[in-house]
């Protein structure tokens, strides 16, 4: 039995915000009919920031390369099983089709490929993806994901997907741009957005040079999110880590603290540390129903 094809995410040029399709060889061309056209790179991504890019910094390929090699380790498995679970309420958008996910500030993929298989076995058929992230180094690892078209995009901009084209939005420690995933979600469709919790990682947080966490109520990120989303509900997931010094390094590295941290000086302290490091991972997990 053949399987069915995985549903069409409908993109927009972000140049003129005509519908981008796909052309060339296999696919590796986004062109619209403006004849606005942009290349895959050699790992799959597109690259659809054009002219002045952002003002942003992008996570480099050592903070990407830490968080994907402290992510396979498993540590945060447990957030991955609460997303996908929330994840599966957002199916019943469209009944009887394969999910349409958006994954706002993807990172390497780690939660969205867990989605992906999640969404793809209640429904038995392939689910598809959009990735946007800042960060052309992670790009390249979620561009890898079956089904999904990973974008280096700027989430503060007028987002490059047309209206109510996914059921499904993720939004994992990434802006939320309230305004943008209210008009690209279907109605119907589910937000599962994830803040960390006021103690998470706070037992290392000197040791690592974690950056300090400002409070993230659930008020705040509905707020955020704006009148156009009603909550479903909110759990907290916590997971106790005992980390050998390499992942302790790599977790702070492949944060936001890696843009400054000294990843000698860190390694040192590490190392004088008693073994292993262990903390206490804990996030909050919102979902939200577009209304």
């Amino acid at each position: 039995m053949t399987q069915p094809p995985a549903p069409r995410i409908p993109l927009r040029c972000p140049v003129c915000a005509a519908v981008l399709e796909r052309a060339g060889d296999a696919g590796r061309t986004l062109a619209c009919v403006a004849g606005h056209r942009f290349d895959a790179a050699r790992q799959g991504y597109f690259n659809l920031l054009v002219g002045k890019g952002t003002a942003f910094r992008e996570d480099t390929g050592d903070m990407v390369a830490a968080r994907a090699d402290f992510l396979a380790a498993g540590h945060y498995a447990p957030l991955a099983d609460a997303v996908a679970a929330e994840a599966g309420r957002g199916i019943g958008a469209r009944p009887g089709n394969g999910a349409r996910v958006l994954d706002a500030g993807a990172g390497t993929g780690y939660y969205l490929e867990r989605i992906l298989a999640s969404l793809g076995a209640a429904t038995g058929q392939p689910a598809a993806a959009v990735a946007l992230d800042i960060s052309r180094h992670a790009m390249r690892r979620a561009a890898k994901l079956p089904g999904t078209t990973a974008l280096v995009w700027d989430l503060w901009r007028p987002l490059p997907l047309d209206d109510a084209g996914v059921d499904v939005l993720l939004n994992v420690f990434a802006p939320r741009n309230g305004p943008e995933y209210r008009r690209v979600l279907a109605p119907g469709g589910v937000a599962v957005v994830v803040t960390p919790l006021p103690e998470h990682l706070a037992e290392a947080s000197e040791l690592l040079g974690l950056l300090a966490i400002a409070p993230g109520k659930e008020e705040t990120v509905a707020a955020s999110l704006g009148d156009g989303f009603e909550p479903l509900g909110t759990r907290e997931v916590r997971a106790a880590l005992r980390l050998s010094e390499a992942d302790a390094v790599r977790l702070a590295v492949m944060g936001p603290a890696g843009h400054h941290l000294d990843a000698h000086a860190l390694r040192g302290r590490v190392e004088a540390a008693p073994p292993p490091v262990a903390v206490t991972a804990a996030f909050r997990v919102q979902t939200f129903r577009r209304i």
